[in-house]
């Protein structure tokens, strides 16, 4: 059956429809040797589509994977660094497979690997507003007004946050523990939140994405999504 090519592209995991179309445009992208066009559509098991040289193959079955991420792994595919990246925690699922958003290096906890670009594009988009919660510890306490700070948006070097939700709020020694819920996904956004309300984060932990949470997996260990899981996933 054919397909316009930048479904086969995000089927493949290479990038959303949206940027497969760019590469379309760019002239990275061939059909059967010569220059693809936006609209072109193929047949992987009779045609040839190339991605910048590299034949795409027929599509693979969908894999989901929840990952439950450790501190000192990066949430990329590769690293100049040499660093240990979180694909090295999946290498015995024989299926290419990408992260869904970011967790820094010392950030743990709730992470989704998928080689579904569409619903990993669809999942970290902003307007979809899909909820990431997350388990901090603070140096400081977590007075009234600040709480009301980061429930109604801390203003940062790129623009106001929008509104967050608190809960769990408990006091131990010099630090403080509690969840925040966030439906942005900016970079490093609950740290930042955090040390512009002067209370520097000690440990983050994502313990919620939408209805999911880290229930029954181990640190360093990963769970495949029920097909239900992923059928509410594609409803958000």
């Amino acid at each position: 059956m054919t397909q316009r090519l930048q479904k086969l592209i995000a089927a493949a995991g290479l990038a959303s429809r949206r940027q497969a179309e760019g590469w379309i445009i760019a002239g990275r992208v061939t059909l059967n040797g010569r220059i693809a066009c936006l609209g072109d559509r193929a047949d992987l098991e009779e045609d040839c589509v190339q991605v910048d040289g590299r034949s795409l193959q027929p599509r693979q079955p969908w894999v989901y994977l929840l990952l439950n991420k450790p501190v000192g792994y990066v949430t990329t595919a590769r690293d100049p660094q040499g660093r240990n990246l979180v694909t090295d925690l999946v290498r015995d699922v024989p299926v290419r497979l990408f992260p869904v958003g970011r967790l820094d290096l010392n950030t743990e906890g709730l992470l989704l690997l998928t080689n579904d670009g569409a619903l990993a594009a669809r999942l970290t988009h902003p307007r979809h507003r899909v909820a990431k919660t997350y388990l901090v510890r603070v140096r400081g306490a977590l007075s009234n007004e600040i709480r009301q700070r980061l429930e109604a948006g801390v203003e940062l070097e790129d623009g106001l946050t929008a509104p967050a939700r608190i809960a769990r709020v408990r006091s131990g020694g010099s630090h403080t523990w509690f969840e925040i819920t966030l439906y942005e996904g900016r970079n490093r956004q609950v740290r930042r939140m955090c040390e512009m309300v002067g209370l520097p984060v000690s440990r983050l932990k994502r313990v919620g994405l939408a209805s999911l949470n880290l229930e029954g997996v181990r640190v360093g260990h990963y769970r495949h999504l029920t097909a239900g899981e992923v059928a509410l996933l594609k409803k958000l």
